[in-house]
C-alpha cells in the first residue's frame, strides 16, 4: 500500500488533533448545539479517535466556529499552532526513580521481617525521606528537565 497517498481521514490522529476535537466540542455544549449527554459520548470518542476521519465525523454536523473561515478545520494545524501543555508524563518522570528504589527498599524490609518472625522498625523511611525531598526539588526546579534537554542536544 502506497502511504504518501493515503486518503487524510485514515491518518492517524495526534493527541492535539483529539484536544482541538475536544474544545470544539466543548464550544458547542456551550453554544446549547450539544446537550451533556451527548457531549459527553462525543468527548469519549474524541479522546479514543485513532483516526482524523474519526475526529472528523464527531464535528462534521456543527457550523463552523465563529469568525474562522467556512472551511473545515484542519486539526492537524491547529494542533501543531497549539502545542499542549506539558504532558503528565513529563510531570511524572522526576518520580519514576524514587518509586523504583521505593519499591526495593520496602521489599528488602519486608523480606527481612518476614525471616526475623516480626515487624523491624521501618529503615527505609531515612533513605527514602532523603529522595524524597531531593526528588520534590527537581521536580519543581525543573533541573532533571534541563539536565536531559542538555544530553539530547549533544
Amino acid at each position: 500500500m502506497d502511504d504518501e497517498h493515503l486518503p487524510a481521514e485514515r491518518l492517524r490522529a495526534s493527541d492535539a488533533d483529539r484536544d482541538a476535537t475536544a474544545e470544539r466540542l466543548a464550544l458547542a455544549l456551550s453554544e446549547g448545539r450539544l446537550d451533556l449527554t451527548e457531549y459527553d459520548e462525543r468527548l469519549s470518542a474524541a479522546m479514543n479517535a485513532k483516526t482524523m476521519g474519526e475526529l472528523a465525523r464527531l464535528t462534521q454536523d456543527l457550523p463552523p466556529v465563529p469568525g474562522a473561515a467556512d472551511a473545515p478545520v484542519d486539526l492537524a494545524e491547529v494542533g501543531a499552532a497549539h502545542p499542549p501543555a506539558r504532558p503528565w508524563r513529563d510531570r511524572l518522570e522526576p518520580w519514576r526513580g524514587f518509586a523504583g528504589i521505593a519499591v526495593v527498599l520496602i521489599g528488602i524490609w519486608t523480606v527481612t521481617s518476614v525471616a526475623a518472625g516480626e515487624l523491624l522498625p521501618f529503615w527505609p523511611v531515612w533513605p527514602l525521606g532523603f529522595m524524597l525531598v531531593v526528588t520534590a526539588a527537581n521536580a519543581v526546579s525543573g533541573s532533571g528537565k534541563r539536565r536531559r534537554d542538555r544530553s539530547d542536544g549533544d
